[in-house]
């Protein structure tokens, strides 16, 4: 009998695993395995601070970040008093879970099927990857953090099935030291309608290789044509592809994350990637957290109403930074014309200074209240067209 069977080993699933063995519970973590999430990699120093991250997991430190608009505008944004740190999904992933069994977990390699239910307990199935036997799990409570079309979610959760999502693709190449608009020490995001619709693209390096992909949750959009296209204009064609990746990315949380009973969601399952950014890597860590915090006072107290306690922890802290930027994404990603005018509004210095506090903190910074209401008149004449674009 298992306190908790946490199902999947990301960054969510192998947090919670990990906090809830190192807190004396009896924990098993199942993952696949041999997956690789397509990720641009970027992780704050405060995820680095907050979850002990060891230095040689971090492929390259980033100290600029550049927009480019649909007219190939560009405009850097220095990340000043710290950087932003890389990590390769293949090897990250796999340090997390080696660390959550180091800490107790006990680890099985195989593919969820279902949850059943008896006078024993609650019993979680699943495909041995070596057998090709199923096999049972039994235990006290379940984390769901398989994903963003979670099949634990699906099945358990009130509205698990219905969550919005865009498609993201990207082709981990090597990278060189440096050229054409290549830069191993910038992050490049790309704000055009012809290569992403509705959302973006990217080129992030990761040390000797690099990221270069988009995301979109419009139909018929070659993906893999767009990626092709963006690697032409960045300079990066003739550069060998090591691995190509895709899948779904959650677009908002749910507005639920248990059953009320034995099962608890975390990270892409449970909808917490940033809107705007994409940024998902922090919040799904801290979604396995805040899921370990509310198993472990289920368990204590043996009442189920506390599962609803991650979702509480974690929209108490965050909401707000969610709302912000879904705002933003509504307001920014319709046209390329609008597009056009986020980048320009870029170039506003108390925008990037509040942007990046906001992101290397996890908050929105409440110091300078003068250059919030600064930002909201600016975004709004920038919407409006009230002023003219700034350019380069």
């Amino acid at each position: 009998m298992y306190d908790v069977v946490v199902v999947g080993g990301g960054p969510s699933g192998a947090t919670a695993a990990e906090d809830l063995a190192r807190s004396g519970h009896r924990v098993a973590l199942i993952d696949r395995e041999g997956r690789i999430k397509p990720c641009g990699g970027a992780i704050p120093p405060r995820l680095v601070d907050d979850f002990a991250i060891p230095d040689d997991q971090l492929v390259a430190r980033i100290n600029t970040a550049r927009m480019i608009s649909p007219t190939q505008r560009q405009v850097d944004i220095p990340i000043e008093n710290g950087y932003v740190g890389m990590v390769d999904r293949k090897d990250f992933d796999p340090f997390l879970r080696a660390r959550a069994e180091a800490a107790g977990a006990v680890r099985f390699t195989g593919t969820f099927t279902k949850i059943e239910r008896d006078a024993k307990g609650t019993h979680v199935l699943y495909r041995d990857k070596a057998s090709g036997e199923t096999e049972r799990l039994t235990t006290r409570l379940v984390i769901g953090a398989d994903g963003a079309r979670s099949n634990v979610g699906r099945a358990e959760v009130p509205g698990g099935d219905t969550i919005p999502y865009v498609i993201a693709y990207h082709e981990i190449i090597e990278a060189p030291e440096a050229i054409g608009q290549y830069d191993p020490t910038r992050c490049d995001v790309i704000y055009d309608g012809t290569i992403s619709p509705d959302f973006y693209g990217w080129v992030f390096p990761h040390g000797h290789s690099a990221s270069v992909g988009m995301g979109t949750g419009v139909d018929g959009v070659d993906l893999k044509k767009a990626t092709a296209e963006l690697r032409v204009a960045s300079g990066l064609e003739g550069c060998k592809t090591l691995r190509r990746e895709g899948a779904p990315i959650p677009l908002r949380p749910l507005d639920r994350w248990d059953n009320g009973r034995d099962v608890v969601l975390a990270g892409d399952a449970a909808g917490v990637v940033a809107p705007s950014s994409g940024e998902g890597i922090y919040y799904a860590m801290i979604g396995g957290r805040v899921a370990a915090t509310a198993a472990a006072a289920c368990l204590a107290s043996g009442k189920a109403k506390h599962l609803q306690l991650a979702r509480k922890l974690f929209m108490r802290e965050h909401k707000q930074v969610f709302r912000v930027l879904g705002a933003m994404q509504n307001a920014y990603y319709r046209s390329d014309a609008r597009r056009e005018r986020f980048v320009s509004l870029c170039h506003d210095v108390d925008v990037q200074r509040l942007t990046f506090e906001a992101y290397m903190n996890k908050k929105l910074v409440k110091a300078r209240p003068m250059a919030h209401l600064k930002i909201g008149i600016k975004n709004l004449a920038h919407l409006t067209g009230l002023v003219a674009e700034t350019r380069t």
